[in-house]
């Protein structure tokens, strides 16, 4: 990896490809990354804490990734995560694809090998072609061969990344560029930040009044809002819209607080209900996808259902059933431009009274469950313990993942602000624990609790490591039943069963040796206690809590995905 020198006249102030790189995040609002350094990327970190920035180092790049995505949607800016070549922009990849899947604005940028060499496949040092196996995971792939290209490369980074539907894009930088010179006063030059990366996108007149005319004359309304509807960050817009018309709503996971799940007219407690028996669905940020049963089958029930979808790519529209009236734009000014239309409507009151109700006595047969005392905790007692310490705690960043853990904390722990809940998103990704907690701390600067289960807490768990490090107001909650699923399952003759783990893991004592605070805790009591102290020291804690090995089911919600052989069977 030689140096090449730009010819440039003696006396000439130089810059490089380092410093045009950080020059140029730095202009476009960059002040966090996230990363793993190493060949050829070590001096960007460097460097970058060198200008009083900060550069968090993870244990593997996947969970940088992670990291970086989840910065993207807390803060409508794009995460940006460094890696290394090859191997290491492969583990970034799986991030950056993750990203653009769930609509967060990333950008991963890795160094590569010369071109020259990788072109012909002559065994540079981690060669691979990575601008074209970044392609189809991202909205673009851009390489960088010149220095005084890197401000044009950042600017579309940043515009790709931020306009239209949110996602991730690659950026590859050969290891020669980044020590290459060029005049200071023409890098200078080079560098510069884009004028309204991501513009409003009006809906047609037409399909606003459409859209307002289907509402008018439904008799059972309901607004689903996805994460689409938190990211966009117009709140204040969205309750308004919710308020006005008196409809009911249910949020999906990430959106769960985006308006409080404690407000008269929220029916998550009444979901199937409201699925089955609405008649009109407007779709506010949120997909037709499998997390919504493709808009489909027994989910949705036997009443007719007409849809009314905001989404700001057109092609998300009808893309598993006919969508009645579309609202193609972004959803700030679709929502307001539906406030206007509907301006004095309000949705039947019999029908928001039959959602409260059944809300309410969803919740009145839940409650002894989270409250009921049992020899070993179990996923309802132990997460009634979690939300009556999180109640007192509503600006908390809660990270949310495994199968059970997450399906029964989803449930019953309440969110109350907006983009407080951060959990495994479209894909249902196990391992987005560690690195989605080390950016929540980072970004919000406020305490961070995680409820992992055992298993997905394995994925990422040596970050814990790096949330010690930077000495970050993050607790982690393990759930620990022994397994993945449950911890029950019976073993063959010769060899421990494949859903197992070691039942003598000490998940307490691994925090501890890392320079965090390690809690066992056993019962219910133990645990709310565990966790108040945890929060209020604002200190690295981990929290294992002792579950029934007999606590869990197979899947969780998505059980009937879950594919099991027949053969043998009995008919």
């Amino acid at each position: 990896m030689s140096n090449e020198t730009a010819v440039v006249p003696e006396g000439v102030e130089l810059t490089d490809g380092f410093n045009l790189l950080m020059d140029a995040l730095e202009m476009n609002g960059i002040t966090n990354i996230y990363g793993l350094l190493g060949i050829p990327v070590t001096e960007v970190g460097r460097m970058w804490q060198a200008r009083g920035n900060k550069f968090y180092s993870f244990r593997n790049e996947q969970n940088a990734g992670y990291a970086a995505s989840v910065a993207g949607y807390l803060t409508k800016k794009p995460g940006v995560c460094v890696t290394v070549s090859a191997p290491g922009f492969l583990n970034g990849l799986t991030a950056l694809a993750n990203a653009t899947t769930n609509c967060f604005p990333m950008i991963l940028i890795s160094g590569s090998s010369e071109r020259e060499i990788v072109d012909l496949q002559q065994g540079d040092y981690e060669e691979m072609d990575q601008l074209n196996i970044a392609r189809p995971h991202c909205k673009a792939s851009f390489r960088i061969n010149r220095p005084e290209d890197i401000g044009v490369a950042v600017v579309r980074a940043v515009r790709t990344a931020l306009s239209g539907r949110p996602g991730g894009v690659y950026l590859d930088i050969p290891a020669r560029l980044f020590s290459t010179v060029m005049s200071a006063e023409e890098g200078k030059k080079s560098l510069w930040v884009p004028v309204d990366p991501a513009p409003a996108q009006l809906p047609a007149p037409s399909a606003v009044k459409r859209a307002a005319d289907l509402i008018k004359n439904a008799k059972k309304p309901l607004i689903l809002f996805g994460k689409g509807a938190a990211y966009a960050q117009c709140d204040a817009d969205i309750l308004s819209f919710v308020e006005e018309t008196g409809i009911p709503f249910t949020p999906m996971s990430m959106a769960k607080g985006l308006i409080s799940d404690t407000h008269p007219q929220c029916g998550a407690a009444a979901r199937s209900m409201i699925l089955q028996e609405s008649d009109v669905v407007v779709l506010v940020g949120a997909r037709l996808n499998w997390l919504l049963a493709h808009g489909k089958g027994k989910t949705w029930g036997a009443a007719p259902k007409k849809f009314v979808q905001i989404d700001i790519q057109a092609s998300e529209i009808d893309s598993n059933v006919p969508i009645a009236a579309p609202l193609v734009g972004d959803i700030e000014s679709c929502v307001n431009a539906l406030r206007a239309e509907l301006k004095g409507f309000k949705a039947p009151a019999e029908w928001l009274n039959a959602v409260s109700e059944k809300a309410a006595a969803s919740r009145a047969k839940l409650a002894p469950k989270l409250s009921t005392a049992t020899p070993v905790m179990n996923y309802h007692n132990s997460l009634g313990a979690i939300r009556d310490v999180l109640k007192n705690y509503p600006d908390i960043t809660l990270v949310n993942e495994g199968a059970n853990a997450l399906d029964n904390a989803r449930m019953v722990i309440d969110q109350y602000l907006p983009r407080k809940r951060v959990d495994t998103g479209t894909w249902g990704v196990m391992g987005i624990g560690m690195g989605s907690a080390v950016a929540a701390a980072a970004e919000t600067g406020k305490p961070v609790v995680a409820v992992c289960g055992d298993s997905a807490f394995g994925f990422s768990g040596m970050e814990i490591e790096t949330v010690a490090r930077y000495d970050l107001p993050v607790t982690v909650i393990i759930m620990n039943n022994g397994g993945i699923y449950r911890g029950d399952e019976p073993s063959p003759d010769h060899q421990i069963s494949c859903m197992l783990f070691n039942p003598n893991t000490r998940y307490d004592l691994l925090m501890e040796s890392v320079g965090g605070t390690g809690v066992r805790v056993t019962t219910p009591e133990e645990l709310s206690k565990a966790l108040d102290a945890s929060i209020k020291s604002g200190k690295p804690t981990l929290i294992e809590a002792i579950i029934d090995p007999a606590a869990g089911v197979e899947s969780g919600r998505i059980g009937n995905l879950n594919i099991v052989s027949k053969v043998g069977t009995k008919k």
